[in-house]
């Protein structure tokens, strides 16, 4: 049984795009201290092999920021709404510190930031039916990571979402409280997101290393999906 239902509207917008489900079981997500050097080590070495996708003397010219811009000028979203790919690219680009999460969270934006692919995750446990990817109607529920106040999502923005509500908003910009990957995680659905044909092969390099990662910090198996228009 798959996880996550494509919506035709979807499509109409993305035409080429491959969105990947990796689905797994019995996790044990508790932050360990003691491991927080091997996680710090796996995103530092994430972030030194991303700088090959930052080859643009103007950040907004690399070709996986300029591409996702231009993907996400198609649908309506909140002014500064960027992909997830390209705010973890900023960081780099600015220097800056990339601290470990979760062991989830951790593993996830590795694979992200080694394969200049947008990577997201969700708590099965915490979503209402199958979740979808279409175009909102306006006004789904959704309380940002951190956020008193809901901010529901606005007609015609690209989201995530289940029977409740949205679940993660314009593509893979930004995740919810209520499906968050927190220590208490057991069982997730983790998203690897791609627009046109040469991210799609960097996408199928992703979710292998995710499915490896997965078996070595986990010790899971992952049910892996793949969601194209044809």
């Amino acid at each position: 049984m798959t996880n996550l239902v494509v919506d035709s509207a979807f499509w109409e917008l993305f035409p080429e795009a491959q969105i990947n489900t990796l689905t797994v079981h019995g996790l044990d997500n508790t932050v360990d201290e003691s491991q927080d050097p091997h996680f710090q080590a796996l995103l530092d070495e994430a972030m030194e092999k991303s700088h090959q996708y930052l080859t643009a003397d103007v950040f907004r010219e690399n070709p996986i920021v300029a591409q996702w811009r231009e993907a996400y000028s198609k649908f309506k979203k909140k002014k500064g709404a960027r992909s997830s790919i390209e705010a973890l690219l900023k960081r780099v680009d600015q220097g800056k510190h990339l601290s470990p999460i979760n062991p989830l969270v951790d593993v996830y934006n590795s694979v992200s930031l080694e394969f200049g692919v947008p990577c997201g995750g969700e708590d099965l446990a915490a979503i209402d039916g199958p979740m979808h990817l279409g175009v909102a109607k306006g006004g789904e529920a959704f309380k940002p990571l951190g956020v008193d106040e809901d901010e529901p999502a606005l007609p015609g923005e690209v989201i995530y979402y289940d029977k409740i509500g949205a679940v993660c908003r314009c593509f893979n910009w930004r995740d919810g409280e209520r499906t968050m990957l927190t220590e208490k995680t057991t069982d997730a659905i983790l998203v690897i997101e791609a627009i046109n044909a040469e991210q799609r092969e960097r996408q199928a390099e992703a979710v292998a290393t995710m499915q490896q990662r997965l078996q070595a910090e986990f010790s899971v198996e992952a049910q892996v999906d793949a969601f194209t228009a044809d």
